[in-house]
């Protein structure tokens, strides 16, 4: 028998022997169902961070004041930063797993994340953003998809995905993100809550890994407009009183014919919200693309000459594709060296838009940056001290996770133009929500000139609740449909707006044509013609339903689409305008089969098909 052996036979009778012996099992049970529950707990909790965190931790704020000092602005709220902010003693990941392994820990924080701990924030981790912040979906190869916890199965754009998701679900009151073409404003729209692109230059971005610095800004989402102003004044550094100023708002009639949300949900809601509250001036309205072709003249070379779209929705299509190329042309400047020596493993929505970046040649650098200046006049010049341009924020509702690339192409296209005018002019911008369409978050965006923050802040401070209430009876309201009566009648009318419409008077047509409407509502005729004033005058999304009601009328009385080649013409037209590229080819194809030698559609066909490869 061993000596172990033998020493456990003489000490079996000793109690304290069998006391150290329980207490010791006691101990390994216990510490086993710790790790269980810890194991547990790490799998319960991980769900509920929606896939937004890179990494989880906790950094306190500075030593607070005592008493009797006030508190600080920021006290006991809670944020996150994304993976593109400086943490000491922590890797900047920039979104790619390859730039973590070939870099090392920042060695200085954030100076606008040492600003938020000064003022009593807490920061509780880093959230996933695009790889390189180069994308606007806010998906991720290496850190997988934060969840849109408003369409699950739909993206939650980008690039400041993660942040947008931790606000949104509530797991921090506010976040930052960066915003370069719109990686704070997309996502906000898209995730139904508050996101500031503040002023160009207006917030540090030292301590930031750079895009591209000529568009990048420092931006953040909060749920309430309160928090969202309290952390502006800190970021902003601004002053606390400011004299209250008059407000103009601006409608940009076509941009909001890019939007698939009913103008009584946006517009109209605005409008309203404004009647109850003081120091508020009547709401103007504008063509914002004819404002910009006549106030950017170095806009003009970058338009596409092949198309047949009107030039003020042409014009913006061309400030977008600067934009990008501005964005390109930064992000080579900075990043090509890294790029082609590491070969990072990227994700299919990113790899194309980076490669394409370090090997484009800019040899038109100059002509970007004048294009960018005459923007920021030509913002000025509209808005001046007093004004709002009111937007939608993005076109569309989110894409559907893994959407391959051809079928997001229009989606970029149209959201771009959108973004554009604010990367391009240096102005602040906030996405605002209100409510809900066909299961997606609605959002509007208010721009204001550059340097005009608190007035913007103030803006949304003020205007909130009763967007918020209008938002809400909108949401509840039923449009009543117009009535039919007299058939002679509504063809005298139908004659007086062709007699308008050959004379150029197309608000008068569309004044006729809409009588004729009312008077006989299933009169193809009446509805095609009114499309094509309607697109003489802009409106392109009104264009493109009175022709798919031509349409729809003409498929019940015949049983088909008899001979309306006009109404498919019309609404490839307007699609095509409105970026919706697949659907203006299918319609440019029916007016083909129709009408085989049509020379417009099939010019129209072989365009969009290039366009679309």
């Amino acid at each position: 028998m061993s000596k172990s052996l033998n020493s456990m036979k003489n000490h079996a009778s000793n109690p304290k022997m069998w006391v150290v012996i329980g207490v010791s099992v006691v101990g390994i049970v216990v510490l086993a169902e710790t790790m269980r529950r810890r194991r547990r707990k790490v799998k319960m909790s991980a769900p509920l961070d929606f896939g937004a965190f890179v990494e989880r931790f906790e950094l306190l704020p500075f030593p607070q004041p005592p008493p009797p000092a006030a508190r600080q602005s920021l006290s006991g709220l809670t944020f996150a930063i994304n993976d593109m902010f400086d943490l000491k003693g922590y890797v900047t990941g920039f979104g790619s797993l390859d730039w973590v392994r070939t870099h090392e820990e920042a060695g200085k924080t954030a100076v606008v994340v040492t600003l938020l701990l000064k003022n009593g924030a807490t920061c509780v981790g880093k959230t996933v953003i695009d790889e390189m912040a180069f994308g606007i979906t806010g998906e991720n190869k290496h850190y997988g998809t934060p969840t849109n916890p408003q369409m699950p199965s739909h993206i939650p754009g980008g690039s400041s995905s993660g942040s947008a998701v931790a606000v949104a679900t509530e797991i921090v009151d506010f976040a930052l993100g960066t915003d370069t073409i719109g990686g704070v404003r997309i996502p906000a729209s898209f995730c139904g809550i508050l996101g500031y692109r503040p002023s160009q230059g207006a917030v540090c971005t030292i301590g930031i890994l750079p895009n591209s610095q000529t568009l990048d800004t420092v931006g953040w989402f909060a749920r309430n407009p309160s928090i969202l102003h309290r952390v502006g004044h800190v970021l902003l550094q601004l002053n606390a009183v400011e004299p209250r100023r008059s407000r103009r708002l601006v409608f940009a009639d076509d941009l909001f014919q890019l939007s698939k949300v009913p103008k009584q949900k946006t517009v109209h809601v605005i409008s309203k919200a404004i009647e109850s509250l003081s120091g508020y001036q009547p709401p103007k309205h504008i063509n914002f693309g004819q404002h910009i072709a006549s106030n950017v003249p170095s806009l003009k070379g970058f338009c596409e000459q092949s198309t047949n779209l009107e030039h003020g929705t042409s014009i913006l299509k061309a400030l977008s594709s600067v934009m990008v190329s501005l964005q390109r042309c930064e992000f080579k400047t900075n990043h090509e060296e890294w790029v082609k020596s590491v070969k990072p493993r990227l994700g299919p929505n990113v790899s194309g838009h980076v490669l394409e970046a370090v090997n484009t040649t800019h040899d038109n650098k100059k002509i970007l940056y004048k294009v960018r200046n005459e923007m920021r006049v030509a913002l000025q010049s509209l808005l001046k001290d007093d004004g709002i341009l009111v937007i939608p924020t993005t076109a569309d509702p989110p894409l559907k996770l893994n959407t391959k690339k051809g079928h997001a192409t229009e989606f970029h296209d149209r959201v771009y133009v959108l973004s554009s005018i604010t990367s391009m002019s240096g102005c602040c911008q906030v996405a605002i929500p209100l409510g809900k369409h066909n299961g997606h978050s609605v959002s509007i965006s208010f721009i204001a000139y550059n340097g005009s923050d608190k007035f913007l802040l103030d803006t949304i401070l003020d205007m909130y609740a009763s967007l918020q209430e209008q938002a809400s009876i909108a949401s509840n309201s039923v449009l009543l449909p117009d009535m039919n009566g007299s058939m002679d009648a509504s063809e005298l009318l139908k004659e007086k707006g062709n007699a308008a419409f050959k004379g150029r008077q197309w608000n008068k047509a569309v004044n006729y044509y809409s009588e004729a409407i009312k008077l006989n509502g299933k009169n193809t005729t009446y509805f095609c013609n009114r499309a094509a004033a309607y697109l003489e005058l802009g409106c392109f999304q009104q264009a493109e339903e009175d022709c798919s009601e031509a349409i729809s009328l003409d498929k019940k009385v015949r049983g088909h689409a008899f001979d309306n080649v006009k109404a498919y013409l019309r609404r490839g037209t307007a699609r095509e305008t409105l970026i919706c590229y697949k659907e203006a080819l299918q319609d440019f194809k029916h007016a083909l089969v129709l009408e085989p030698q049509n020379k417009v559609a099939n010019l129209a066909e072989k365009r969009l098909r290039k366009l679309m490869c």
